[in-house]
């Protein structure tokens, strides 16, 4: 499955449209993650656990897109857009979308 932000790819004309593909992931940070970040805001340096948490929403949201897309028949996705964002009790929960155009070339 090729994947693109952009709305064409170079050298492959598409030669069919399917429609819109999603997927989500929706992950929650717990307690330990909170600690960690909390020692990395004061000494300085990176929150690597919470770095990990958005990899894997991000890729858990791809892969869910490009499983749907496959089903459909595509061969690619153009378009593609991620959104993050917090929800839940203190913004302890991270949700991933991402959203593109399922197509053929």
């Amino acid at each position: 499955m090729l994947l693109s932000t952009t709305p064409t790819i170079e050298g492959h004309p598409i030669q069919q449209y399917y429609g819109i593909v999603s997927g989500e992931a929706i992950i929650g940070a717990h307690f330990f993650k909170d600690i960690a970040a909390a020692v990395h805001d004061i000494f300085g340096g990176r929150a690597q656990s919470y770095e990990n948490t958005l990899i894997e929403a991000k890729e858990t949201a791809i892969r869910e897109m490009s499983e749907r897309a496959a089903q459909m028949g595509a061969n690619a996705i153009v378009g593609i857009d991620l959104d993050y964002e917090t929800i839940g009790q203190n913004a302890s929960i991270l949700m991933v979308s991402c959203n593109g155009t399922a197509v053929r070339i």
